[in-house]
């Protein structure tokens, strides 16, 4: 699945090539905005993580 939306991607930008210079601009912009990478990164990261248990007492 990974591979078929890399492909897709990689289309897209062979058939619209002013489509990467959108990207750049989008990503420069996020980027400075420390909050939004860091809720980025833990979306990523989440399925990752230990999941924790609760104490049962």
């Amino acid at each position: 699945m990974r591979w078929i939306l890399l492909g897709a991607v990689f289309g897209l930008l062979l058939v619209f090539p002013n489509l990467l210079a959108i990207v750049i601009t989008v990503v420069a912009a996020v980027l400075p905005k420390p909050i939004v990478v860091a809720f980025g990164l833990g979306l990523a990261a989440r399925p990752h993580l230990p999941r924790l248990r609760r104490w049962t007492a």
